[in-house]
């Protein structure tokens, strides 16, 4: 199969494509955005793989989503420190300061940093970084190898990880105070979601079941 990847100019071209044929259909829908600010009614917390592409997925529009992307989708628990926290933060802004109304934390098939965790990577610094933030699916992984055994298919095993991880990730976010005051309260909802990269499916987490269910 021919190689169907973006080169950096495939990508200034594309550009120069939407400037002339996609933004003067959404110009004015730009220039609300621009005048009274943007006014996000989700948080939606996605995977960096480069093929899972929020708003193409969900058919949404400039304005329609807060988007937070980051290796695995993963949620760090609330820390009380002053360190950096990339992703809390953004959390942190779309509860306190923008009033999402829900939050959903989008897990997928064939996900690279699930696998990663069944792989033994490199003790160099370079990677420091991606193993530390890798230990945030640990538990899933743990939980995936009881439920099937440390035997089973290794296909299987990650797409129970990949599933696990997601309800992970739900109880993670409930560690921030604001997400936890808001839900208790009723003005927020927390979403789990798998997306299936093969056939464009997506199955939401049910609670009551345990277990993930058709969106439709």
């Amino acid at each position: 199969m021919a190689n169907t990847t973006k080169s950096l100019d495939d990508l200034i071209k594309g550009n120069q494509k939407f400037k002339d044929v996609h933004f003067p259909k959404l110009e004015e829908k730009y220039g609300n955005l621009v005048e009274h600010g943007q006014n996000p009614q989700i948080l939606f917390i996605g995977c960096s793989d480069s093929r899972v592409v929020p708003d193409l997925i969900v058919n949404s529009k400039p304005g329609d989503m807060f988007i937070l992307r980051n290796i695995g989708n993963f949620v760090p628990p609330y820390a009380n420190d002053n360190d950096f926290h990339g992703s809390s933060s953004a959390i942190e802004y779309a509860v306190s300061v923008l009033g999402v109304k829900d939050i959903i934390v989008c897990g997928h098939s064939h996900c690279g940093a699930i696998s990663s965790l069944y792989q033994d990577l490199s003790d160099e610094p370079e990677l420091q970084h991606v193993k530390k933030w890798l230990s945030l699916g640990q538990k899933a992984k743990e939980y995936a190898s009881l439920a099937l055994g440390t035997t089973a298919n290794q296909d299987e095993l990650k797409k129970i990880t990949e599933k696990i991880s997601i309800k992970h990730q739900l109880e993670n976010i409930l560690t921030y105070p604001a997400v936890l005051r808001k839900v208790d309260e009723g003005e927020l909802d927390i979403h789990g979601w798998y997306y299936k990269i093969e056939d464009g499916s997506i199955e939401v987490y049910d609670g009551e079941l345990c277990g993930f269910k058709p969106i439709n």
